[in-house]
């Protein structure tokens, strides 16, 4: 696209706040936010740098989105280089994105809150505030019915599911509300959404009032809370705002350190003054007149996309994006370039941390490198755990960017069995069906990591086959640390820095999977507890030696006294009473 084509383009678009997408066919290659549409897209008639020049003259086309407010822009904008990742933008390599609410395309919509919205779907949003959305979508299904399932779950019902009878849903999917019933009320969501908060506030301020005159005060408080949360809805675009007068207990201090085409933005955090997590975060950083500002500018609203805001952030530099700046301030952030002092020593420490790392070798580039695959940035880890097909648990962790997301673990308790195989297929079943039918909040990963051999492997993989879910997978296995794949083996050197990063999520998959088991074999104990002289700590010993309490019943008297404080007289009591 020459100058000439960028104001002929520039000279159609408004003059309101939104964002822009340079596209090279269906190809994303930059993403930027405005205050001013027309007058930001024709600024590119004359690139500022050569960079920004090699992209227009690639660039075909601009997409634009206008937004209702700057704040909305600016995580739009976010959340759109999170999902198309353009050559030409600053882009922080994790997988977090600003939830967003959607009324489906159907003759019945369905509502929810996604981060990836189905194509025709009407969207609101980006919000930043995830607890207040779910709020505000609840209130809105009490109210107005709306349903919240899955297409698949929708067609073919013969009865109301849970949903009608606790109030949630008016039931169209068996005909309790007609199609010209059920547009309305999704029409009164949409003037939520659109500005008018009495759509929800009204019928909410009149249910607390009735529940109130009936006496049923927590009912009534309840509502009260809800009410409070739809009216300051709009007032903060769905944001939570922190007091300003409030004491700083939780800070973020950042470092930025540059390597080439890539940076790494070390992060500390210090609550109530003290440090008590350290991360690190690889960032591509294509070429800009002040790298480390636009690193910052890109990287602060793409990481606290889901993520609790701290009450000040302490930088090395201004990012000098007066958006992002106006951003902070509603949210109540302080953002300070401390010059000297204990902060200034702080931005010091976290610049230190992120030059030891600058230089490290990227694990999952390497992973990617050796498997053939695009860098996998979210992985999750699954294994097994059981006493002799007792207690079958399975878990699910998450790594992102090679640290773990510990609060994007799951774990699930499965049918009782001896078959590792069977087990590890409805793990993968169970994880990939939530996944398809859009109840799983977590986004998809980039690669399944499987605690086993070929066995588990071709499991899980007969697992994804039969419910369509389009993810890649491999398995470690324990002993012989040889990396399985469905076309074929690796085995690394011992050093090597992929196998390291496997090793990493194997580990903790399998502590985690084996931390719930012990959790449900100590509730399991209690009948061993009513025992006289069997105590919690023996009742443990005795699961752990025979793994289970039907194999505690089979043993001999001679066997149970093999167990550390268990003497005859003991042993021929649980003899007796099991």
């Amino acid at each position: 696209m020459d100058a000439a084509g960028v104001r002929t383009l520039a000279s159609d678009l408004p003059r309101e706040p939104g964002v822009y997408q340079f596209l090279e066919g269906n190809s994303v290659l930059y993403v930027g936010k405005a205050v001013n549409l027309r007058d930001r897209v024709r600024s590119y008639a004359d690139p500022r740098s050569d960079r920004v020049r090699r992209m227009v003259g690639r660039a075909e086309d601009v997409d634009v989105a206008v937004t209702d407010t700057e704040t909305q822009a600016l995580l739009l904008e976010a959340n759109l280089i999170k999902r198309h990742q353009p050559t030409y933008n600053v882009r922080l390599k994790d997988d977090k994105s600003y939830p967003l609410v959607q009324l489906t395309d159907h003759a019945f919509p369905r509502i929810e809150i996604t981060r990836d919205p189905a194509e025709g779907a009407t969207v609101y949003g980006p919000f930043t505030n995830k607890g207040e959305v779910e709020t505000v979508v609840k209130a809105l299904r009490e109210t107005y019915g709306l349903r919240g399932c899955s297409a698949y779950k929708f067609r073919n019902r013969e009865r109301a599911c849970i949903d009608f009878d606790i109030g949630l849903c008016s039931a169209p999917c068996v005909g309790e509300i007609d199609e010209a019933g059920y547009g309305a009320d999704v029409t009164s969501a949409k003037r939520l959404f659109e500005g008018e908060t009495g759509a929800l506030a009204d019928p909410l301020r009149r249910a607390m009032e009735r529940a109130a005159t009936d006496r049923e005060f927590e009912r009534a408080a309840n509502l009260r809370d809800r009410l409070e949360t739809v009216e300051a809805f709009h007032g903060t675009g769905g944001e939570a705002v922190r007091m300003a007068d409030e004491a700083e207990e939780a800070v973020d201090v950042l470092g930025v350190a540059l390597e080439g085409d890539a940076a790494t933005v070390a992060r500390l955090h210090s609550d109530r003054g003290k440090l008590v997590d350290r991360t690190r975060h690889s960032v591509v950083a294509p070429e800009a007149e002040d790298r480390i500002a636009a690193i910052l500018a890109a990287f602060i609203p793409q990481y606290y996309a889901e993520r609790s805001l701290p009450d000040a952030l302490l930088l090395p530099e201004d990012p000098g994006d007066e958006d992002l700046s106006a951003w902070l301030a509603a949210e109540g952030v302080a953002m300070r370039v401390p010059g000297a002092g204990r902060e200034a020593r702080l931005v010091d420490l976290a610049l230190k941390n992120a030059h030891r790392y600058a230089g490290e070798t990227d694990e999952l580039a390497a992973l990617g490198d050796a498997l053939g695959i695009d860098r996998p940035s979210r992985i999750e880890g699954f294994d097994v755990s059981h006493a002799q097909g007792k207690a079958v648990v399975g878990s699910d962790v998450t790594f992102v960017d090679g640290t773990p997301e510990k609060a994007d673990y799951r774990r699930k308790k499965l049918e009782e069995g001896n078959d590792d195989y069977a087990r590890m297929a409805a793990l993968i079943r169970w994880r990939a069906t939530r996944a398809l039918d859009g109840r799983d909040d977590r986004p998809d990963p980039d690669l399944l990591l499987i605690d086993g051999g070929e066995g588990q492997l071709n499991a899980a993989l007969d697992a994804l086959e039969g419910t369509g879910w389009d993810v890649p997978a491999i398995s470690l296995a324990k002993r012989e640390e040889v990396v399985v794949t469905p076309d074929g083996t690796y085995d690394w050197a011992h050093d090597a820095p992929q196998l390291h990063l496997l090793q990493r999520i194997r580990d903790e998959a399998h502590r985690f999977a084996v931390q719930y088991h012990q959790t449900l074999r100590d509730d399991v104990s209690t009948v061993l507890e009513d025992v006289d002289g069997i105590g919690p700590s023996l009742s443990r010993r005795l699961l752990r030696r025979f793994g289970s309490v039907e194999n505690v019943r089979a043993a001999s008297v001679e066997e149970l006294q093999s167990v550390p404080g268990v003497g005859r007289g003991t042993a021929q009591t649980l003899a007796d009473r099991l």
